[in-house]
């Protein structure tokens, strides 16, 4: 009988019940849901960046499309209610919540201040975004696609690519989602 179990256990995925409390918590709504962008390959930003332009920035692959859809088909399989959609305006974040949800809007408080070229933006941008959650009112969620750099000063945790962090406006983390 162990046997037998042992057998079942190692063909069901590892983390097919890990996300059932966030996916739970998502669902009674007025939560903060933070995503990073989905599977850009690289680091930063070329040194050509321009913001209207995808061809000079580090884009999605087809592994970051494909998680970006799978991001999208959890939160419809779960029934998550969403208020708002808000991205970075980078095209990783545009590209990720596109793919994930079609409809969002840009906020520049979400954009990235990793490279030098932005890290003066860092201040004013933050106090943006927390200025722009606490006056949110809204009964059901919040979903914010953004970047590592961001997440990590607000929350004090490196994200990976898509990886979803759920918290509440005190920015504690509630739980967090991890999407292959």
């Amino acid at each position: 009988m162990k046997r037998l179990l042992f057998i079942i256990l190692l063909f069901i995925p590892s983390n097919s019940f890990a996300n059932d409390k966030g996916w739970g918590l998502l669902k009674e709504g007025n939560k903060i849901v933070f995503i990073r962008h989905s599977l850009a390959p690289g680091g930063g930003d070329p040194s050509n960046f321009n913001l209207t332009k995808c061809s000079t920035q580090r884009n999605l692959n087809q592994t970051g499309i494909n998680q970006s859809k799978k991001i999208g088909e959890l939160f419809k399989k779960n029934k998550v209610p969403i208020d708002k959609i808000l991205s970075s305006q980078w095209c990783r974040c545009k590209d990720t919540a596109f793919h994930a949800f079609s409809n969002y809007k840009t906020f520049n408080g979400l954009n990235s201040f990793y490279s030098k070229k932005f890290y003066k933006n860092k201040s004013k941008q933050i106090k943006k975004l927390k200025n722009f959650i606490k006056n949110s009112d809204n009964d059901t969620n919040l979903v914010l696609v953004t970047h590592y750099v961001v997440i990590l000063e607000l929350l004090g945790v490196g994200p990976e690519s898509g990886e979803i962090i759920i918290s509440n406006k005190n920015y504690e983390i509630i739980d967090r989602i991890e999407i292959n």
